[in-house]
């Protein structure tokens, strides 16, 4: 009976023990990997962790273009600017501009500067830093046309406009009252050759890119009229995401102009 007794007890104990075991285990290991979390927190920016994604279009300058395989242009030193101010680990995506507000929306970019212009429409989708420079559309013709001096004269004419830009939605906003033909192009480039050309009339392009292209790279064309719209540009984040990120920007930006800074990176492309 002693003996009976005696084991019991020692079989309940080895029970006891087990069971115990793997609970310990458990929590010491559910412990390390809060630990764990919280250390990646802790490293900021985009993506799990890593750099801050951003967008931009090196077919834009003088805001963004490439020099012997480098990003450069007002919008990739203003960016790094305030990356640097705000201690910021930010990667250039470079991408068509069509393609940037949808990879904003699909987490693939953290934030975007490429020449975007502030408009109704895209604050639906998007938040905005101040504006840091005032553009604005122009209309653009082939240095010997005669033919065009305003968006009167484009009656059964064809104007040249990029994909996703707001030159595009001007054109097709105001398609049926001047009865012009559009023609969609992807980047600017093809855009200024179709006119050159004379595969289309006109173009729509932003005034301080068409200025910059003319003059730097002695295209066969010309300004016609005054600007059409009074844009702004801003650098964009997805609506109601990084909120402290868009702070931090703003900041930033703010820190540029206060400096004199922002004004020395504007005269480094545009005379």
């Amino acid at each position: 009976m002693k003996k009976f007794s005696f084991l019991l007890l020692l079989l309940t104990l080895i029970l006891i023990v087990v069971a115990c075991g793997p609970e310990s285990g458990q929590n010491q290991m559910q412990g390390g990997g809060d630990k764990a979390d919280e250390g990646t927190g802790e490293t900021g920016g985009g993506n799990g962790g890593g750099a801050y994604m951003v967008g931009i279009d090196t077919t834009y300058p003088p805001f963004e273009f490439q020099v012997g395989g480098e990003y450069t242009g007002i919008d990739v030193d203003i960016i790094n600017a305030i990356a640097e101010s705000q201690d910021l680990d930010i990667e250039l995506r470079p991408m068509d501009f069509v393609g940037i507000i949808p990879a904003l929306e699909a987490g693939e970019l953290d934030l975007a500067i490429a020449g975007i212009s502030i408009t109704d429409e895209r604050k639906e989708i998007l938040d905005f830093s101040e504006p840091y420079f005032d553009a604005g559309l122009t209309m653009v013709a082939n240095a010997d046309n005669t033919e065009v001096a305003s968006l009167e004269d484009l009656d059964g004419k064809v104007i040249a406009v990029k994909n996703g830009t707001t030159g595009s939605k001007f054109a097709r906003d105001n398609q049926e009252e001047y009865g012009y033909r559009i023609a969609d192009f992807e980047d600017s480039p093809s855009m200024f050759l179709e006119v050159t050309k004379g595969h289309a009339d006109v173009l729509l392009e932003d005034y301080p890119v068409i200025s910059y292209a003319i003059t730097k790279r002695d295209l066969e064309l010309k300004t016609i009229g005054e600007r059409l719209t009074k844009d702004q540009y801003g650098i964009a984040v997805l609506k109601g995401q990084n909120k402290e990120l868009l702070e931090k920007i703003n900041t930033g930006l703010k820190e540029l102009q206060d400096s004199g800074e922002y004004d020395e990176i504007l005269k480094k492309y545009i005379d």
